[in-house]
């Protein structure tokens, strides 16, 4: 079994687990191969390019937060990915540092279980092709710099929802309801239901509220404007400047993403914890 490991080369803990991780490795003559960024901030020899790492490895692992899990997932396509997490909030990657050891073993004795997760799938025009990005949490189009407030026109399955003026528009999985939409107002969904959330942001008008639709509709977004360029973003990052009228589709993705799943972790806990649900407050603090 070939380990594909992915780092986030700007947290010093992060580096620091790596290089504990790779004595970890080689002492057990296990397997292994970093991306070509993450190789060349230690100083190492096994490397390849992140799009390679699908081809020649089994599983994969994500040092790091939910950022980093969500740009390796980009990249593990169905290969298992272990999560472990050096930073701070943590809904994604389900392991702590002081677990990776212990979810690595579980991953070489074949006793783990699966989180299959749902992605998003957003096709544009580019050209005269049409380009596919997946998103694990979300897809949004945003104003910008866009310096009016334009009107982002949403369809379910060729009919129209309405017209929301606002600052953008995130389309979410349920995974992805504890990110950018949530802090947008949107609901906490439960993983794997099978449900998207479509989040205004900044929404002008005062009765306009989230929407959850299942997750076997087809969603086209446009901006009405114009002029001006709209940044298409999945995951956090920007994929394309649409033009007024231009329409990206977004759908539920064929392929799914497979975290490996940590049975000491419960959701809800997470929730409690990270969200700070049910903490009483004291006066004066």
């Amino acid at each position: 079994m070939k380990f594909a490991i992915v780092v986030n080369i700007n947290r010093d803990e992060a580096i620091a687990l790596a290089r504990e991780l790779i004595a970890w490795l080689d002492e057990r003559s296990l397997d292994y191969v970093f991306d070509a960024a993450s190789a060349a901030k230690l100083g190492i020899g096994k490397a390849a390019e992140i799009e390679d790492l699908n081809k020649l490895c089994d599983v994969f692992v994500s040092l790091g937060g939910d950022g980093t899990l969500l740009f390796t997932s980009h990249y593990s396509v169905t290969k298992p990915v272990i999560g472990i997490n050096v930073g701070h909030l943590g809904f994604l990657a389900e392991f702590s540092r002081e677990e990776v050891y212990k979810a690595i073993e579980k991953v070489l004795e074949g006793a783990y279980a699966i989180h299959d997760r749902t992605q998003l799938e957003a096709q544009v025009p580019i050209g005269s092709d049409i380009k596919r990005f997946t998103a694990l949490n979300d897809v949004v189009l945003e104003k910008g710099a866009y310096p009016r407030i334009p009107a982002f026109i949403i369809k379910l399955d060729g009919e129209q929802l309405s017209a929301y003026r606002a600052d953008g528009i995130i389309i979410a999985t349920s995974t992805g309801s504890t990110g950018y939409s949530l802090s947008a107002g949107g609901p906490v969904i439960a993983p794997k239901s099978n449900v998207f959330v479509i989040t205004p942001i900044c929404p002008h008008m005062l009765t306009v509220r989230p929407l959850v639709i299942s997750d076997d509709k087809t969603i086209e977004v446009s901006v009405d404007a114009p002029d001006g360029a709209f940044p298409l973003n999945c995951d956090g990052h920007v994929r394309k400047m649409l033009m007024p009228g231009e329409v990206v589709t977004v759908k539920k993705s064929e392929e799914m993403i497979n975290l490996v799943a940590n049975e000491n972790r419960n959701y809800w806990d997470i929730l409690r914890s990270k969200l700070l649900w049910g903490r009483e407050h004291k006066p004066g603090t």
